[in-house]
C-alpha cells in the first residue's frame, strides 16, 4: 500500500487523462474504418473503504470517517473490538421510511433528522486549505541504535 507515495503512481495516470481530456488521441474506429480523436475522463471511481481513504487522502480510520457525513457523522467506539461503527445511516432513507421508526433492530433510537448537507467545492476548500500534506519518500534516516550487520563504515588506505 503505497499512503502518501501514492503521487508515483498517480502522476503518470493524471497525466494521460489531462490528454485524453484536453487534447484527444487519434483513435482508429474498426467499425467505421476511419480515425477519428477520442476523448476521454473518470466519471467516477468505485473503491473499497482504504482505497478512498488513500485515493482522496480522507482519513478513514477515525470517528470522522463518513465522507458524506463529513464532520456531521454518529460515531460510536466499540468496547470490546476498539473498532468504530457509524449509527444514524438511516438518515438517507426517505423520511417515512419504516427503518427510521425500528427502535429493536438497530440502536434503540428514532432516527429524525435529515440526510447530512452536501457541501460544495468551496466549502471543500475552505475545510481543506490549511492541510501540510508533502508526498513522495522521506529520506531514511540512520538509527544509532541498530548495528551495522558487518557493513564496514571506514575507509583505510592501503601501504
Amino acid at each position: 500500500m503505497p499512503g502518501n507515495d501514492i503521487d508515483v503512481y498517480m502522476q503518470p495516470l493524471i497525466a494521460e487523462l489531462k490528454e485524453l481530456w484536453e487534447k484527444g488521441v487519434k483513435t482508429y474506429d474498426a467499425s467505421k474504418n476511419e480515425v477519428f480523436m477520442m476523448r476521454a475522463c473518470i466519471l467516477w471511481t468505485i473503491s473499497d473503504f482504504p482505497d478512498l481513504g488513500m485515493l482522496l487522502g480522507w482519513n478513514t480510520y477515525t470517528g470522522l470517517a463518513c465522507p458524506s457525513c463529513n464532520f456531521d457523522t454518529t460515531s460510536l467506539r466499540l468496547p470490546f473490538s476498539n473498532k468504530w461503527c457509524f449509527m444514524g445511516h438511516w438518515r438517507f432513507l426517505f423520511r417515512r421510511h419504516k427503518f427510521r421508526l425500528n427502535r429493536v433492530q438497530f440502536n434503540g433510537n428514532i432516527e429524525d433528522r435529515d440526510p447530512p448537507k452536501q457541501l460544495s467545492g468551496s466549502e471543500i476548500l475552505e475545510q481543506v486549505k490549511n492541510i501540510n500534506i508533502t508526498f513522495g519518500k522521506k529520506p531514511k534516516l540512520l538509527d544509532k541504535r541498530k548495528r551495522n550487520c558487518g557493513k564496514n563504515t571506514t575507509t583505510f588506505e592501503k601501504y
